[in-house]
């Protein structure tokens, strides 16, 4: 089997009818490996791809803020692509995008309701950002490109995998920018920071692929 994120040969006979897809019935522990890997390094959300920068940048101030907010983007990619993947036989193209946002913004729902009742001061300190997650271009691509396309089981890994590379991207920016205004360097906790930061981190990506070519 090959996963890749280009659209599926799926088509519709006439307007209004359900997408259909052919599902893929196998799969290899080689596939998997090559899905993780994918998208914690090559096409990460946050290094490669460049998506959800918004609350990548806003929030990553300390590593306890991006902790939080990238656990919540990770359960949101989890439960939507999973979702969305078992409405695939009523997924019509007409209405695919609304469907899309209603589930991601009831997932969102979900979490920012619990967190408001288990977590309130790290719900307080997160503000507007837990609702925003509904606008993360990185989750509604992944509905469209993959979870509607994909069965469930893919759907729900790749929903794992990229809401991970999410979670590790922001955690990494926060350690850093938090390590670094505690050396004194205070402009590492303020917006400037964060791009210098995460335009650092992604030269080192870059770099270290490469060095990797170069070797091969």
């Amino acid at each position: 089997m090959q996963i890749n994120n280009s659209q599926a040969d799926a088509s519709t006979a006439v307007a209004g009818t359900s997408i259909t897809n052919e599902e893929t019935s196998t799969f290899t522990r080689s596939d998997i490996k090559t899905l993780l890997f994918d998208r914690l390094w090559t096409n990460n959300p946050g290094m490669v791809q460049l998506l959800g920068l918004c609350p990548l940048l806003a929030v990553s101030n300390t590593l306890q803020n991006a902790f939080a907010l990238g656990v919540a983007t990770l359960f949101t990619l989890l439960i939507s692509n999973t979702m969305i993947s078992l409405l695939r036989p009523w997924l019509r193209r007409e209405t695919r995008i609304i469907v899309y946002v209603l589930v991601i913004a009831s997932t969102v729902t979900l979490i920012d309701l619990l967190m408001q009742a288990y977590l309130p001061h790290m719900h307080k300190v997160l503000g507007l950002f837990i609702p925003l997650i509904v606008t993360n271009c990185a989750i509604i691509a992944r509905a469209e490109v993959f979870a509607s396309r994909q069965s469930i089981f893919l759907s729900a890994m790749d929903g794992l995998a990229t809401g991970t590379g999410f979670l590790l991207v922001i955690c990494l920016l926060g350690a850093i920018r938090e390590m670094l205004a505690g050396t004194g360097l205070l402009i590492a906790i303020l917006p400037p920071g964060a791009f210098i930061t995460l335009g650092l981190m992604l030269a080192t990506k870059n770099w270290l692929d490469e060095r990797n070519v170069s070797v091969e």
